[in-house]
């Protein structure tokens, strides 16, 4: 069968351009999406749909130093929610309203996503040229979402874009997509969020939006076609042409704030506006069976029917539109917020279920209706000054002050004392929220992820992704007084599920595990300002797993009689290496108990036993005493006593058999290998190619430009220990880098051999 697309099809065979319109075409349409949209709709009354219709719960996501903080303090601006503009790194001692730590100006980086809200007026001549004046809102209440783009607080990307209708995923328009650009695409991808991407930092030299429109394509694998093109170059960026309306949209005023719309396109952009806007129709034919009707029969789709169709394929998660612009320089923030307006969801766009706890979990549609029974998310917390802040995302029913919610995780009843809606770290009282809105609660014992609802029903929402920790250090309090040291990890522990705290039973340390040197960097500096706890902190620990080669039988009796009853147990079966796989809920399981034992050799109330013993082997290895992985273990037979059989025999048993049998699988030791991005200057090529190279890293692929060059490598995270000092020193600062957990790898026999020695030494002491 031919597959060709439309642009394609109509232009080889142009005789059959009309009697082709007698047959559909194959597009990635599903009906699913708009059955479910038109029942949600039908359960909303009219008063609904208009409330709705003006709501729009979006997240700003980038790699770091895209210019995420700095685009959304513009917003903040052009939407009247804050009186001036203040920069990243708080140069003006007064810093973006949206990184409220002290630690997040100094650093001059985003380390806990920032909720906000404002209201969008769109422009009037948009609406004029609409002819839709009725069905569009004049007026929009934009909740928003500020999330850190470093991969080391990557968990406030996950659960802000759990939570999110929308999202605007900002490119840097001289470095493009870079490795957490990646991460967030994949994110979104999880959680099924549509996209407008916007291209920042067009004044940079070196600028080239064409290239990254080309990478969305190829490296995230969306299909993305620019809707705006820039109004000169570089330093000479004045403003963005917009496609779809072909007119010249210019920031003038100080701060940008006044737009202006002409119909007068700069000559020497009109074949340029001509081209790019029918490569839009063209890739727009491609996925959408409305346009591809028109391309095929050689109409030129209206400003109004191309804004539909991009909005029904950016829904429906096949395109995202590309805009222009330097937030920096205060041009092309204002069109952002339109396109918002224009092609992300309302809430009742966007399908929601919850399981039924009451029906054996059974899916349940949500709908964002005020007057259905109360569905709410916990979705992060924070310690504030009056006592824990949760933050909600209601999806059903309203939350009003003074009423009462049910936690479905706990079984608790809960007064609601304090409604809020934030503004970064400044709270509005609220009388209550509706379906749909971003809320926050005080003074309410929960856990992130946890399912508040009215009490009539018992619905629980899906939690979100959370990463495991591949990074440990010690933690030892300078003073003697440790109860502020405990409340700081407690909460930390509470606000962070990627921040773990575990008492080490052999050297009585605390550790402390993490996502990265930074993050936990981070926590040790908080502890130091926010709770007075100066800290000595140990050399870093990597998250290091044990695991066997082969298959190894076992067959073990623990038995042991000092008079009265005594212990027998009996335990035959095998361990062998099993690949990881995802569990019904979503989650990686790398361990396995399966129970073979027929005829009763070994009684059913002592299986559990076994299993647990296994479990508990697991968690500390018999080489140097991390977690063991890649495990199956298999319990065919064994044989008991009737009276000095019990619980604990069997428990031993199992414990000894699996040690013994896991010695003789020729076990290895597996270090986590990073995704290792870097980025820096062409001069410095050879050095930094060089120090990868010998912290034995596999360059996997590199991009040269004019000015910088990107590198990315898979380098074993044991050997990336002080790097940031080293890229520096290499690039004379101009270097930067990030890198994330990408899998586990076995570590070279030296390594290992070192790892092994170490851990027997520390032992012996």
């Amino acid at each position: 069968m031919l597959k060709l697309p439309i642009r394609q099809l109509a232009g080889r065979f142009p005789q059959i351009r009309r009697s082709i319109l007698g047959c559909r075409f194959a597009t990635t349409d599903s009906s699913k999406p708009a059955e479910s949209e038109a029942s949600l709709q039908s359960q909303l009354s009219e008063n609904d749909m208009k409330r709705l219709n003006q709501i729009r719960n979006i997240g700003i996501s980038a790699h770091i130093d895209s210019g995420k903080t700095t685009f959304t303090e513009r917003v903040l601006y052009y939407t009247g929610r804050i009186k001036d503009i203040h920069e990243v790194r708080g140069k003006d001692n007064v810093g973006a309203k949206m990184d409220s730590m002290e630690l997040e100006r100094e650093k001059g980086i985003t380390i806990q996503s920032a909720a906000t809200h404002c209201t969008w007026s769109r422009t009037l001549d948009q609406i004029q040229s609409e002819k839709q004046e009725n069905s569009v809102p004049k007026e929009f209440n934009v909740n928003i979402i500020d999330t850190p783009g470093h991969i080391d607080f990557t968990i406030e990307v996950e659960r802000a874009l759990r939570v999110l209708d929308g999202a605007v995923l900002v490119l840097c328009a001289v470095s493009g997509v870079q490795s957490q650009t990646i991460t967030v695409d994949r994110q979104m991808r999880r959680y099924n969020v549509p996209r407008v991407s916007f291209i920042n930092k067009m004044d940079r030299m070196g600028a080239d939006p064409w290239k990254v429109i080309q990478q969305i394509n190829t490296k995230l694998k969306i299909p993305a076609a620019a809707v705006q093109i820039p109004i000169g170059s570089e330093s000479e960026m004045k403003g963005v042409v917009d496609l779809i309306h072909m007119r010249a949209i210019y920031n003038h005023g100080e701060k940008g704030e006044k737009v202006e719309f002409t119909d007068t396109i700069p000559e020497d952009l009109q074949g340029l506006a001509q081209e790019k806007r029918s490569s839009l129709i063209e890739m727009l034919a491609d996925l959408d069976e409305q346009v591809a009707d028109m391309y095929v029969m050689e109409e030129t789709p209206s400003s109004e029917q191309l804004m539909q169709a991009i909005r029904r394929v950016t829904l429906a998660r096949k395109f995202t539109p590309v805009l222009m612009g330097s937030a920096l320089s205060n041009i092309g923030v204002q069109p952002v917020l339109d396109a918002v307006c224009d092609y992300l969801p309302a809430p009742y766009e966007v399908e929601n279920v919850a399981l039924n706890a009451a029906e054996s979990e059974k899916p349940v549609t949500l709908v964002p209706n005020n007057t259905k029974p109360l569905v709410a998310l916990a979705f992060k917390l924070e310690e504030g000054r009056f006592g824990q802040l949760t933050y909600l995302r209601v999806y059903q029913g309203s939350l009003k002050r003074g009423g009462y919610v049910y936690n479905v995780n706990s079984t608790k009843r809960i007064k609601v004392s304090r409604l809020v809606r934030m503004h970064s770290n400044d709270m509005e009282e609220v009388e209550e929220t509706g379906a749909g809105g971003i809320c926050a609660m005080f003074g309410i014992d929960c856990a992130s992820g946890d399912t508040f609802t009215d009490g009539s029903v018992h619905y629980t929402m899906s939690s979100m992704f959370v990463p495991e920790p591949v990074i440990s250090l010690s933690l030892k309090p300078k003073s003697k007084d440790t109860s502020n040291f405990s409340k700081a990890l407690n909460r930390f522990q509470r606000e962070d599920p990627t921040f773990r705290v575990k008492l080490d039973q052999e050297s009585k340390e605390t550790i402390i595990s993490g996502m990265g040197e930074l993050h936990l960097e981070v926590y040790v500096e908080r502890m130091r300002r926010e709770y007075k706890v100066e800290c000595d902190t140990g050399k870093p620990r990597v998250a290091f797993r044990e695991s066997l080669t082969k298959k190894v039988p076992f067959s073990y009796l623990h038995k042991k009689q000092s008079g009265g009853a005594g212990q027998y147990a009996k335990v035959e079966g095998y361990i062998e290496y099993m690949d990881a796989k995802e569990d019904e809920g979503g989650n990686v399981v790398d361990y396995e108990f399966i129970n073979k034992v027929t005829g009763g050799a070994v009684p059913s109330q002592y299986i559990p036993a076994c299993e647990k013993a296994f479990r508990e082997s697991l968690e500390k290895g018999f080489l140097i005493g991390h977690p063991i992985k890649n495990c199956r273990f298999v319990l065919e037979d064994g044989a008991y006593h009737p009276v000095d059989s019990s619980e604990l025999a069997f428990r031993m048993a199992t414990i000894t058999a699996f040690r013994g049998a896991f010695l003789q699988a020729d076990p290895i030791i597996l270090e986590p290998i990073m995704n290792v991005s870097i980025t820096a200057p062409v001069e410095h090529q050879g050095a930094v190619i060089g120090n990868v190279d010998k912290r034995k890293g596999t360059i996997v692929d590199s991009d040269i430009g004019e000015e910088e060059f990107s590198l990315l490598a898979e380098v074993p995270l044991n050997n990336m220990f002080s790097y940031s000092s080293d890229i520096r020193a290499l690039t004379k600062g101009k270097g930067e880098f990030t890198m994330e957990f990408l899998k586990y790898l076995p570590a070279p026999r030296y390594v290992q051999k070192d790892l092994i020695s170490e851990y027997n030494k520390q032992q012996q002491k």
